[in-house]
Formats: C-alpha cells, structure tokens, sequence
C-alpha cells in the first residue's frame, strides 16, 4: 500500500533532462534571474493544475454523456434554441429603445 505521508514530504527528486532541454532551462533562468528550481517548481505546479482541470472536465463531460444517454437530460434543437435566442435578443433591444 502507498504510503501517501511520504508522498507528501517529498523533497527532493532528481529529474533527467535532455541536454537540449536542460540547456534551455539554465539559459532561461539566466535571462530571466530566476532559480533553475524555480522554474521547474512553477512548471510542474502549471502542468499538475492543468492536467486537473482536464481530468475535472472529462469527468464532466462523461456525466454529461451519461445523463443524456439515460434519457436523464434531452437534446435541444440547436435552430429553434438560437431562433429563441435571436428573439429574446431583439426583445430586449425594442425595451431598451422605449426606456
């Protein structure tokens, strides 16, 4: 079983780099006067918090699927919905004008 305490007091890893890259890195915190750390701890927090929000709208939109599949939620006529749309639209404008 994973100790999942242990996961959260990692402190140091080592990371192997093409030497592409990892020249790339130290030329950019060169130019940017920033740690070479630095710069991996930010990029790895962006790529976490992005492949979350992925993996959080995948799971919604397999929900999605899912209800509508059940029969749970109906499709809508995408004419008539942006039709009503228009109407309301101009509805408003006609409002506005009189005000």
């Amino acid at each position: 079983m994973t100790d999942w305490l242990a996961l959260f007091k990692l402190t140091y890893m080592e990371v192997r780099l093409k030497a592409e890259t990892e020249s790339r890195l130290i030329d950019l915190a060169a130019r940017t006067g920033r740690s070479v750390d630095d710069l991996v701890k930010d990029a790895l927090v962006g790529y976490i918090s992005e492949e979350t929000e992925v993996a959080e709208f995948r799971d919604t939109i397999e929900n999605r699927y899912d209800d509508f599949k059940s029969g749970r939620v109906k499709p809508v006529d995408g004419e008539a919905f942006f039709e009503n749309l228009r109407l309301r639209g101009e509805d408003l404008l006609k409002k506005k004008s009189r005000e």
